[in-house]
């Protein structure tokens, strides 16, 4: 396979580009937007506790079933992976000019205190409550210290939180409550036949009326919540309302912050070690790629159609998915991982997914206009004013026209710039130094081609 590496100046600070890796960056940022429409066009619990709140007809079925299959998780496992290979590629390139071991880390840290710093005012001023920059600063940190293990040990602590999930989960998640609920159904089944029951089994009665009163009470709160949500976000709201709500959503998620910062670092483990085993990049055969791809298909096409079947059942009994999501995730990740590496193989693919090579390079920015495009523009109850107006269909085909305005912008700004405005702000913020925005004119080199 054939690396595609931009070697000259090009980037403002120095830094190599490897291509296939802009392009997986490029199509992770853009599929994002798929993931969040739906908290930024309805209601952020809803999205999470009851999808048929945002519209469930014939179409927006079957587009949930291919966002949910496809899509959910997947941008973020992405994202996650190019952060792995990313620390590899800069902690290398100290190393390479002799920089001290202190050096490289304080380099690193400040580079992502900085990333997290960005997450906390996309929150808190831009009030977007599923930034993840702030949870990728802070995993980063944490990743930074297993950097210089070997592939194998990188992905057996990174699936560590998978396999934790899948024991654990498994047991205490689905089978124990699984068996409880049979045993109330049997003692139940004996009671009502005149049938003598012991006082353990009362209290089991007993407890299971109690959760029964609690699972109602849970579904009552959520239900007020959404409508306190739509009032604050929609047409009786105003900006006031809608920024004390978004901030409560804010602070909400931050009290379950680690678990979204443990998840980010196992999966950015497995993307240092897959970039040192050179398979993100493209260093690997074509056989190589298609068995991967059609191996993590096959594992991330079954756990999740079977999970998406579950939800949309909308019962309230242990469901499988809240066990296997995690494998489920990975294996699709790794499946989109694959296949780019297998089209980009070909002159075809290439051609087709060289654009996202822009997006791949403008991440960071498209990442926040995105934001200002549907908190600020089309859902905030000033502007237009569309929060609550689409149904699951319409905000995917609007997520798709904007991701293409962004592509084709991304595309253009690139033959005029050298660096997008918010990288161009967060890397001279990490260098302390103003780094070039425009293009140079004349004599710059073009990107070369180094065999692998």
């Amino acid at each position: 396979m054939t690396e595609k590496i931009a070697t000259t100046p090009a980037e403002p600070d120095g830094a190599p580009r490897i291509e296939v890796l802009d392009i997986l960056r490029g199509l992770a940022i853009l599929a994002i937007l798929f993931m969040n429409i739906n908290d930024m066009g309805q209601s952020f619990e809803a999205s999470g506790s009851d999808i048929r709140h945002l519209g469930w007809g014939p179409v927006d079925q079957v587009v949930w079933w291919i966002r949910e299959i496809l899509g959910n998780g997947t941008a973020r496992g992405l994202l996650e992976m190019l952060f792995g290979a990313g620390m590899v590629i800069l902690t290398e390139r100290a190393a390479a000019a002799a920089e001290g071991r202190w050096t490289v880390m304080r380099q690193y840290y400040v580079r992502n205190i900085v990333l997290f710093l960005f997450g906390v005012a996309h929150m808190l001023i831009l009030l977007w409550p599923g930034d993840i920059l702030h949870t990728y600063g802070l995993a980063a940190l944490v990743v930074f210290l297993f950097r210089r293990l070997r592939p194998r040990w990188l992905i057996a602590i990174g699936l560590f939180l998978a396999t934790m999930q899948l024991f654990a989960g498994g047991y205490f998640a689905y089978y124990q409550p699984l068996q409880e609920r049979a045993e109330v159904a049997r003692i139940e089944a004996r009671h009502q036949a005149g049938q003598p029951v012991s006082p353990e089994e009362r209290t089991l009665l007993a407890e299971a009326v109690k959760e029964r009163r609690e699972r109602a009470e849970r579904r009552a709160e959520t239900e007020r919540t959404i409508a306190t949500e739509d009032r604050a976000r929609g047409p009786d709201g105003n900006f006031y309302s809608w920024a004390a709500d978004q901030w409560r959503v804010t602070f909400e998620r931050a009290q379950i912050e680690l678990i979204f910062v443990l998840e980010a670092a196992t999966t950015m483990l497995i993307g240092c070690a897959l970039f040192k085993l050179g398979i993100l990049q493209g260093r690997r055969s074509r056989r190589f790629y298609l068995n991967m791809t059609l191996i993590a298909y096959a594992l991330g096409f079954a756990v999740r159609t079977w999970g998406a079947w579950e939800q949309s059942r909308f019962g309230d009994g242990p469901m499988l998915i809240h066990v296997t999501s995690e494998y489920g995730r990975l294996a699709m990740t790794l499946g989109h991982v694959g296949l780019v590496n297998l089209l980009v193989m070909s002159a075809a693919g290439e051609r087709a997914l060289r654009p996202l090579v822009a997006a791949g390079r403008t991440a960071l920015s498209i990442y926040i206009v995105q934001t200002i495009i549907c908190l600020w523009i089309l859902f905030p109850p000033f502007a237009l004013g569309f929060y609550g107006q689409w149904s699951w269909a319409p905000l995917m085909l609007a997520a798709l026209l904007i991701n293409l305005a962004l592509l084709w912008a991304a595309n253009i700004y690139l033959r005029h710039f050298r660096i997008a405005p918010v990288e161009w702000a967060w890397r001279s913020l990490v260098e302390w130094r103003l780094l070039p925005f425009r293009k140079r004119t004349a004599g710059e080199a073009a990107p070369l081609r180094t065999g692998a």
